[in-house]
């Protein structure tokens, strides 16, 4: 996977029951193995691969139950998949379990804070490691979207990740940065991340990775709608997100978010 070239897209696979922005289920190996395979097919550069909702609200999953929706599709893609993969993950055990398993990425939302040793456990293993920003847990984090600057602030915060990662023995060259649209944020904070990333970029010095996709943050401008119905303000953001530089934009519709990336590059190439 390499960055930089353009941007990539990563395609969203939940293995969970109660994820908010798929209206049918992938708890299936079967299923989700076959939608990994489509996505890929669609054009994803990399599949993020998710065994526990982090939804706000969502309530909480043993390890054990993690590994047991995730590893039969790790499993079951390995030899079949030529992208890389990526695990949606805050747990040690469950990154060290998918990594040795054939996930090339660990993608986490807390951002170490749930689960330091975690960055030992990529370390020790040569994966990448995206680190999101995010306050409390699911239950809480809206309790918490207070800001002074929501991109002064996200920077700030991040930029203490990126450090428990590097001394915990992640290369900085292997770190991702995830400014958690909607995660801590109201809508407002997250349409403010979203309009000046290219100055969170500057500050960070960091590949980004940005995932508005079908989240609520979008209902004041497009209204009451289902996750599902929001992907025409989806490939708005994702425009944006685009043409102001994102690395990679994780999505759930990707066949048709692959057309976005591909116009707003060729956009992109055409600034002066």
């Amino acid at each position: 996977m390499s960055l930089g070239e353009r941007c990539l897209v990563m395609g969203i696979l939940n293995v969970t029951p109660d994820s908010f922005a798929e209206s049918t289920t992938t708890l299936d190996p079967a299923i989700a193995i076959e939608a990994a395979l489509r996505m890929e097919a669609e054009g994803a550069d990399v599949i993020d691969v998710g065994g526990e909702s982090t939804r706000p609200g969502a309530n909480p999953v043993s390890a054990g139950e993690e590994l047991a929706r995730i590893l039969p599709v790790l499993n079951g893609l390995a030899g079949r998949l030529r992208v890389p993969i990526s695990v949606d993950t805050y747990k040690a055990g469950v990154a060290a379990a998918a990594l040795d398993a054939g996930a090339a990425i660990v993608n986490d939302v807390s951002g170490l804070r749930f689960e330091p040793a975690l960055a030992r456990a990529v370390a020790e293993r040569g994966g990448a490691l995206v680190l999101m920003h995010t306050r409390g847990r699911s239950k809480t984090m809206y309790a918490e979207a207070v800001y002074e600057d929501v991109v002064a602030d996200v920077a700030c915060e991040l930029g203490e990740r990126v450090l428990a990662a590097t001394e915990a023995g992640v290369p900085l060259e292997q770190i991702i940065l995830d400014p958690g649209i909607g995660f801590a944020k109201r809508p407002s904070h997250s349409y403010g991340v979203l309009a000046r990333l290219p100055e969170l970029a500057a500050a960070l010095d960091r590949p980004l990775l940005v995932g508005p996709s079908r989240k609520s943050f979008m209902r004041d401008a497009v209204g009451e709608r289902s996750a599902p119905e929001r992907d025409w303000g989806t490939a708005a953001a994702v425009t944006a997100v685009v043409l102001a530089g994102a690395h990679i934009v994780r999505v759930h519709a990707v066949a048709e978010m692959v057309q976005v990336v591909r116009v707003a590059e060729e956009i992109r190439r055409h600034q002066p």
